[in-house]
């Protein structure tokens, strides 16, 4: 049965998933870089996004390949598509990714403005959902095929989906860092209440890993 999870959604001490002024030159914000350093070395990242040679492995790499197993698809908020906002007046943004972005799977943007599917190279298919979050993850459901459906973010979609009690389980990577601005993934949401509880957590020299799974309210 497939789930709804986030994995190695990296995060600062004060709570925020990015910083301010994204732009295209800039796409996680102002110092929203710095929440990925953890990221960038692995064994893992080196094999997705660089010639498969090198790379750490430990702690940091583990999280990183687990995000990946047992996927059939993913959700994303529009912001983590791209920075045009407003009707899609240049079709020819594609993501941030080039011709082969790491998905390899389907993968369903929520936007308020349709769009055509894009077919990517790898596997990827783009596919934009006008009609809310819900219908986003039925579609995903139905294409996953029985396995997990990441939930990539950002910050706003991510609380969504938590206010409605729809994620299973959350990997948050907390980073030594302090943005002090941007979208903070904490405020406006009573995890407990919510009846999501901490059931792990291992620490790397670069970030704090989090596991936070839904329990029986």
């Amino acid at each position: 049965m497939s789930k709804l999870v986030v994995k190695s959604f990296s995060i600062s001490i004060d709570g925020f998933g990015a910083g301010p002024l994204q732009s295209l030159e800039n796409p996680l914000g102002m110092g929203g870089m710095d929440l990925h350093k953890w990221v960038f070395d692995t064994k893992s990242f080196k094999s997705m996004h660089g010639d498969g040679t090198g790379g750490a492995e430990g702690i940091d790499n583990d999280f990183v390949t687990k995000g990946f197993e047992n996927l059939g698809a993913w959700i994303l908020g529009r912001n983590m598509f791209g920075p045009i906002r407003g009707p899609w007046l240049d079709e020819e943004w594609k993501g941030w990714w080039g011709p082969n972005p790491p998905y390899h799977v389907p993968v369903f943007v929520l936007t308020h403005h349709p769009r055509p599917s894009i077919v990517m190279e790898g596997g990827t298919v783009f596919h934009f959902v006008t009609d809310g979050i819900e219908s986003a993850l039925v579609h995903a459901k139905q294409a996953a095929g029985g396995k997990d459906i990441r939930l990539g973010g950002g910050v706003s979609t991510i609380k969504q989906y938590l206010k409605k009690r729809l994620i299973d389980e959350i990997h948050l990577a907390q980073s030594p860092v302090l943005l002090g601005s941007g979208e903070n993934l904490f405020s406006d949401v009573n995890w407990g209440e919510l009846g999501y509880q901490l059931e792990s957590h291992v620490s790397s020299l670069l970030t704090n890993h989090l596991v936070i799974k839904k329990i029986d309210l």
